[in-house]
């Protein structure tokens, strides 16, 4: 499923919610598991990065699949897991409600030492080489340009148009002045009263 989500987060809200609670249990998982990944949103996949991608996990339309980048420690559990491909190094589950979470934490745990070894030694492979492994290709993969829509400004009213409104503004400010213009001149001037003759 290609998608446009910058986030694991927004990438997990916008899945059916099947997919979505099977999704954030396995990337729960993960984070609780392999302490010091790097989670991020690339080719339409969740990432999981230590010195270098570790897992990618991916949510297709029936099914939910775990990239390893250690081809070696899934080779040493296939049997324990239904949907292993080998040859590219990934689990495929197809039933959601049936995560066998155990095993797969043992596969996260494992490849997390196996990583720590392989820095050790300075043999990661590369993005390229795990892409080519797991059979993405980076142009299909990749998330559609986000579309931006050019909101245009309101066009401008002729001057035509502006001229009577302008005009009848300026004649009630004028108006206002003369009033308050009047009030003011009758209140300076004290009112002179006729005297009472007693």
């Amino acid at each position: 499923m290609i998608t446009t989500a910058t986030t694991v987060g927004a990438y997990l809200r916008d899945l059916p919610p099947d997919r979505r609670v099977a999704m954030a249990r396995v990337c729960s998982m993960i984070r609780r598991s392999a302490r010091g990944v790097r989670e991020s949103m690339r080719y339409g996949l969740a990432f999981y990065e230590l010195d270098g991608p570790l897992f990618a996990l991916e949510s297709g339309r029936r099914h939910m699949s775990l990239y390893v980048a250690e081809q070696d420690v899934v080779l040493r559990h296939k049997d324990a897991l239904a949907g292993v491909n080998a040859a590219r190094s990934f689990i495929r589950f197809s039933d959601f409600n049936r995560l066998p979470l155990d095993v797969v934490e043992k596969i996260v745990r494992e490849s997390v030492v196996a990583r720590r070894a392989r820095a050790a030694n300075g043999s990661i492979p590369t993005q390229a080489e795990l892409l080519k492994l797991w059979a993405i290709k980076e142009q299909a993969a990749q998330a559609p340009q986000a579309v931006t829509r050019a909101v245009a400004a309101a066009p401008a009213k002729p001057a035509l148009a502006r001229a009577p409104a302008a005009k009848r503004t300026a004649a009630r400010t004028a108006a206002l002045r003369r009033a308050n213009a009047s009030k003011t001149s009758t209140r300076s001037t004290p009112e002179r009263r006729p005297a009472r003759s007693s």
